[in-house]
């Protein structure tokens, strides 16, 4: 059997994203381990196929090449055959490479391959990304999408195109990112915050910026109509997002702010017990769907067809306005239409149509 090391994406999203190249090694006999952030190791342990989590606890921004060197010393005694780097910079090659990995495989990136053995160039074609397919809420809602040819290219297929290099067959159909959490952890979780058995998880939370970031008030009124239709409420996210918890909760009584109150894999323990997922395309968005929850990502600034949800019953609601998607942090714009726009109302059929 090959041992292979997997060094995995920064951002939770992107971890998540990856887990349908682990499917596809694993199903051709590869052990993988993966070596990750801690913010994104619970991601990690979650996923099939990944048989052992090495936590690398490296500050973002830093070399920390000092500890690289003497992680990479251990590593090396466990005779990895094969590692697969998923960050594009030569600060996630380093480890591998110090170790004396064999074969070191990853996309050219900003450090156009140096320290790989086999590398994809990052704008080689990946097979078409998946269009975005809204549910058929209202013209304005579902506007069909621009030509996929210009979008930025499916995280997932990204990945996953790595998968060949080491054998040189084609590139496989992969799957959808999937996680697995045991139905009585799920349960141990939602019991231990408190939660009705039947429960709404809402997130209003987007580490990059408030451009990905559904009007709080927008969530407010979402949390009342599932309060209506007899589902409980509760906000998840990190510290930074308590005080949009506080607002939700605040216009909706009985629901719960556990913002910061949780940590990651509590967290994912909650989503897996969960009803539905409202959220914005954030980590914790491709963490509900890859669970197969009932979710809603919630798009403005970003494109669906570049980091989708898990499509097991999953929507990705986007208008598509002219000048979105921009990428951008805040809104150039300072208008956010691209998510004002989209009606709590309208979010909330298009939930109930993904729930049982």
């Amino acid at each position: 059997m090959t041992r292979v090391l997997l060094i995995a994406p920064q951002w939770i999203g992107d971890a998540v994203m990856a887990q349908p190249l682990v499917a596809l090694l694993a199903a051709r006999g590869e052990q993988v381990t993966a070596l990750g952030l801690p913010s994104v190791a619970p991601v990690l342990r979650a996923m099939p196929g990944v048989v052992g989590v090495i936590e690398a606890p490296f500050v973002h921004g830093k070399l920390d090449f000092k500890l690289r060197r003497h992680l990479a010393a251990q590593l090396r005694q466990q005779e990895f055959q094969r590692a697969y780097i998923l960050g594009n910079n030569l600060k996630s090659r380093l480890v591998p490479w110090l170790a004396g990995i064999p074969q070191r495989i990853g996309h050219a990136g900003e450090a156009r391959g140096l320290l790989l053995t086999d590398s994809l160039e990052s704008d080689a074609p990946r097979g078409k990304p998946r269009p975005s397919e809204p549910l058929a809420l209202s013209p304005v809602a579902c506007r069909i999408p621009r030509d996929a040819s210009s979008a930025r290219p499916d995280m997932r297929q990204h990945y996953a195109a790595l998968a060949r290099l080491a054998t040189g067959g084609p590139d496989l159909p992969a799957p959808e990112p999937t996680l697995m959490i045991p139905g009585q952890a799920a349960s141990e979780a939602r019991q231990q915050f408190g939660l009705f058995e039947r429960w709404i998880a809402l997130c209003p939370g987007a580490e990059y910026g408030p451009a990905k970031q559904w009007p709080v008030a927008h969530y407010a009124a979402l949390a009342t109509l599932a309060q209506q239709a007899g589902y409980g409420v509760a906000v998840l996210g990190a510290p930074r997002d308590a005080a949009a918890g506080d607002a939700i909760a605040g216009h909706a009584p009985g629901a719960l702010n556990l913002c910061g109150a949780t940590r990651l894999d509590e967290a994912i323990a909650l989503l897996a017990s969960s009803s539905g997922v409202v959220s914005n395309d954030s980590g914790l968005m491709h963490i509900a769907a890859a669970l197969e929850r009932p979710t809603i990502g919630v798009y403005g600034s970003t494109d669906p067809r570049h980091t989708p949800p898990a499509a097991h019953r999953s929507a990705a609601l986007w208008l598509q306005l002219d000048c979105s998607p921009c990428f951008q942090r805040t809104c150039p714009l300072g208008h956010l239409d691209c998510l004002r726009r989209i009606a709590p109302d309208a979010v909330w059929h298009a939930l109930k149509q993904l729930m049982p």
